[in-house]
């Protein structure tokens, strides 16, 4: 197993509807992402735990893109990768912020 950790700036603040925001199925051995408020002096925290080692490359282009999509403030990601491509991580980010912002709209 790998832990990448990386901190970006955030420019977007954003309303969490609940204390958090998860797409994918707990503990299924599925890929999850868990989106939770956090006091980051503004960044934004991104942490991913990886079967795949080696790929750190990789995964901190896919994480600058999304960071540079979606320049969310004092919010800590959390991605349990379950073996997904860097790909369909980014997918399922792409969700998790579509799903924080309908239920901030709610």
């Amino acid at each position: 197993m790998e832990t990448l950790d990386y901190r970006f700036d955030g420019h977007t603040a954003v309303r969490f509807p609940t204390q958090a925001v998860l797409v994918g199925v707990l503990a299924s051995g599925n890929l999850e992402v868990l989106l939770e408020p956090a006091a980051l002096d503004g960044a934004m925290q991104v942490r991913i735990i990886t079967a795949a080692t080696g790929f750190g490359t990789i995964w901190q282009a896919v994480i600058a893109d999304f960071a540079a999509r979606h320049p969310l403030r004092d919010v800590r990601v959390s991605i349990n990768d379950a073996g997904a491509t860097p790909a369909v991580v980014s997918l399922r980010l792409d969700q998790a912020v579509q799903t924080l912002r309908e239920g901030a709209l709610q």
